[in-house]
């Protein structure tokens, strides 16, 4: 499979708020991440165990957008607003770019940037 399709197919579970399922399926056992704030994972298990987290504190989703995506030799960008309401109370809408790099199919490397 192309990595067109891959990501393609990563956005579209994303988008329907499957996000810890796109990283079960897409992301190699070693791949790493580095937040918007400076956090870094280090493995697969590591990336599941923080979003499965984050994805528990959600108690609505309002909307989950990919506005565009771009594939290059090995990597993808993915521009995406996402509207939570949280278990807590508070409210998140916030505009990210994930950046990533793939190898054998697979995701080796996840950055989010955050405008």
């Amino acid at each position: 499979m192309q990595i067109t399709d891959l990501a393609s197919e990563m956005d579209s579970m994303v988008c329907q708020g499957l996000i810890v399922e796109a990283i079960e399926k897409f992301v190699a056992e070693d791949a790493g991440t580095k937040d918007v704030d400076g956090t870094i994972t280090s493995d697969k298990a590591a990336m599941v165990n923080k979003l499965s987290g984050f994805v528990g504190s959600i108690a609505a989703v309002n909307g989950i957008t990919l506005h565009n995506s771009a594939v290059g030799e090995n990597v993808s960008m993915s521009e995406f607003t996402f509207d939570f309401d949280m278990k807590d109370g508070s409210k998140i809408l916030w505009h990210e770019v994930i950046r990533r790099v793939w190898k054998n199919g697979q995701v080796t490397n996840e950055q989010y940037f955050q405008n």
